[in-house]
């Protein structure tokens, strides 16, 4: 082998070594593999099953043994260096996703900015940085529509083993996308001076997130929202504007947390069934709307976030019902005379 490439296969296996962390004699022993295999394809060694590589790791020169026996055909140093170098440049490669699957491993769990880049059937592949990641459509917000080259951010959900190997997917649909947004927004969020307690969605529609303030002074519901809703704004925008977001204030009181959740319907009063954790919340005509929401999502969304299962009821029906079950208790039950049968009859 002449000395250029023994120096480039002596540089290529340092910088593997030393920069990618990759140990010498696994990558050896990966290239000899390799040079077997084009030895028996080039040579026809098929059939000689005994046969064995060196590799000088100084000067990178192969040789193939039969028996002891040096075999290695003239000119065969070149194929042996330009299989080397194709298996260093592919340890190499893998070094390196190995490295950036490590990073966005410890990433996940946070938000990223990232760019459509195309679409792969039914998933998206998304540029996030030092690596793709895969949209499948279960992680999509349903009503949204994604154009090539798009910006928008995006929630780092996990690693998935897939056929072509690990994968990074990532979420527009994920509850923890909302959360990740505040805490950018919001720097009270950020310090944790305003604690993220419980956060619901349906994602394109609407979200409704509590919050806890742990520090005293701090109004966690106004620090969300922002001087003129600037704030929770922003988080919308980020969601394609349409989503519509709740902030509630976390309450250890649940008749009173219940009542929040309920939002944007007020008024709501309250009655507890602490044994089977259900609530009857009981609302004005006019505020019924309101307390269910669209297919029953208000209600739904606010059972979710409090933990409790929630009957909606108008004040006018609950009143009604009550009236009526009053009446029927205080009514006397009238008992039917039965006629005795005469003697006459009796025969």
């Amino acid at each position: 082998m002449p000395a250029t490439v023994r120096s480039e296969f002596a540089l290529a296996l340092n910088q593997v070594a030393t920069e990618r962390g990759i140990d010498p004699e696994v990558v050896l022993d990966t290239i000899k593999t390799a040079i077997m295999a084009a030895y028996r394809k080039d040579y026809g060694g098929k059939e000689l099953p005994e046969l064995d590589v060196t590799i000088n790791p100084e000067s990178g020169e192969a040789k193939i043994f039969k028996d002891k026996k040096d075999i290695t055909p003239p000119g065969f140093g070149r194929i042996a260096a330009q299989t080397a170098k194709q298996v260093i440049l592919q340890k190499i490669r893998e070094a390196e996703k190995k490295a950036i699957i490590t990073d966005y491993t410890t990433r996940v769990g946070t938000i990223t900015n990232g760019m459509v880049l195309r679409f792969d059937g039914p998933n998206i592949i998304v540029d996030i940085g030092r690596a793709e990641g895969v949209m499948p459509p279960q992680e999509q917000i349903p009503n949204e529509r994604y154009k090539l080259n798009q910006r928008l951010t995006f929630y780092i959900e996990g690693i998935n083993q897939a056929s072509r190997g690990e994968e990074i997917i990532v979420s527009r649909s994920h509850k923890n996308l909302v959360a990740g947004l505040f805490k950018r927004e919001v720097p009270e969020v950020s310090n944790g001076a305003v604690e993220i307690r419980e956060i619901v969605r349906e994602p394109g529609n609407r979200t409704k997130i509590a919050v806890f303030s742990r520090q005293s002074g701090v109004d966690p519901v106004g620090s969300c929202v922002g001087q003129k809703g600037v704030r929770v704004q922003a988080v919308i925008s980020e969601l394609g504007g349409i989503e519509k977001i709740d902030i509630i204030q976390w309450n250890d009181d649940p008749s009173l947390f219940i009542q929040a959740a309920l939002s944007p319907a007020k008024e709501v009063e309250v009655i507890l069934d602490e044994k089977n954790k259900s609530a009857e919340a009981l609302v004005p005509d006019d505020q019924l709307s309101y307390a269910i929401g669209k297919e029953g999502q208000n209600v739904r969304l606010a059972a979710r976030l409090t933990g409790w299962k929630i009957d909606i009821k108008s004040k006018t029906e609950y009143a009604k019902a009550m009236k009526e079950k009053k009446t029927t208790k205080e009514t006397p039950v009238k008992k039917k005379r039965v006629k005795k049968p005469s003697k006459t009859e009796k025969e």
